[in-house]
């Protein structure tokens, strides 16, 4: 409860203050902005956001950086670790960490992540440790950059109980992906813990003048073979229907909805319908289709595979196709944590992403 009085120390850390240190908040230059960002991150360097020892919680992530460059939103890499592990807890490219695939840029606000005016981008979920928490941003572009300004609010002293779940994010990306497998968005998960949400991008590669978002949205829950939990299709996952048009609202939205491209972007966050495991976890999407059956059977050939679609006659049918998925899974679990899959090189990352091209409110790099 906001009312609530508590025994809590507030720390914020930001390139004044790295440490987060008490009493040292705004002291360089006099007080006067004397260090108020990071200056020309070089490729490969990794800027330590924040690293603290303690038991608290991360309360609040903000970070900017020169606005509208797609290889920075793919090519910056966020990292996290909790309790001293030397695996990262949390592996992905900002943009889509923040919420929004495809090295994309739009105002969206969540319940959890935002994208704010010129590239504010926000971070609202609690991430609680019990030992130490270190946070570092890696430049993985062949980009310099001249600032990275950030600021990461935490508190010191919270009573977490035992069985607290520690916070996870994990980036994949399979360009194209296989005919007749279902993309994995998360799997190897092991531990009690609860799926907290989301985020997916979706080139659509194959047949691209037909629908590529009837596949189903399925969930495994400690080690079974079939799912307890499956959607009904792409879209309606985000919740949308018949399509995908750019929204969004606290849970659920499509933040990248461009047909010339065939770019899609959407989210869903499960704060209100709690996905919880007691011993393992996976999740996948099934890359299934719609449209004219002959079309698709002469275009795919021997990888054309049928299914009856619902309300339509025999002229149309769901399909199985190959399009490029890209993913970022967020989760609770206790640890220790399994080692993630290698990350996507950056050349992986941004492959076959058109630039989108904006104009910066301010001379930048």
């Amino acid at each position: 409860m906001l009312y609530e009085l508590k025994h809590l120390q507030s720390r914020s850390a930001n390139a004044e203050n790295p440490g987060g240190e008490r009493s040292m908040g705004g002291v360089r230059g006099g007080g006067h902005k004397g260090c108020p960002c990071v200056q020309w991150v070089k490729p490969s360097q990794v800027v330590t956001l924040l690293d603290v020892e303690g038991q608290g919680t991360v309360r609040h992530i903000w970070l900017t950086f020169p606005p509208y460059h797609p290889d920075l939103y793919r090519g910056l890499v966020i990292r996290m670790y909790w309790d001293g592990q030397e695996c990262p807890s949390v592996e992905a490219p900002v943009g889509d960490f923040f919420g929004i695939a495809h090295a994309r840029y739009r105002q969206v606000s969540t319940e959890l992540t935002s994208f704010q005016v010129s590239n504010g981008l926000n971070s609202w979920i609690p991430m609680p440790f019990k030992k130490s928490a270190r946070i570092t941003v890696e430049n993985d572009s062949d980009r310099t950059f001249s600032v990275l300004f950030y600021q990461v609010d935490f508190t010191l002293g919270d009573d977490h109980p035992e069985n607290i779940g520690y916070f996870h994010a994990q980036f994949r990306r399979s360009n194209c992906h296989p005919f007749h497998e279902d993309y994995v968005i998360l799997d190897g998960v092991e531990g009690q813990g609860r799926y907290l949400g989301t985020v997916l991008g979706v080139r659509s590669v194959c047949l691209p003048e037909q629908w590529w978002g009837e596949g189903e949205v399925k969930m495994y829950f400690d080690g079974e073979e079939q799912p307890t939990v499956c959607g009904t299709g792409a879209e309606d996952y985000a919740g949308c229907a018949w399509g995908l048009s750019e929204c969004h609202t606290p849970q659920q939205g499509c933040t990248v909805c461009d047909n010339e491209n065939k770019l899609y972007s959407f989210y869903r966050w499960h704060t209100r319908d709690p996905i919880c495991f007691e011993k393992s976890f996976r999740i996948t999407i099934m890359q299934m289709g719609y449209g004219e059956a002959a079309v698709a059977r002469e275009r795919l050939g021997d990888d054309f595979v049928s299914y009856p679609a619902a309300g339509a006659d025999d002229d149309f049918c769901y399909y199985d196709r190959s399009d490029d998925y890209c993913s970022t899974a967020f989760w609770y679990q206790t640890l220790p944590t399994s080692p993630f899959p290698p990350f996507p090189s950056k050349e992986e990352r941004l492959r076959d992403i058109p630039e989108e091209t904006k104009t910066a409110k301010r001379n930048d790099i």
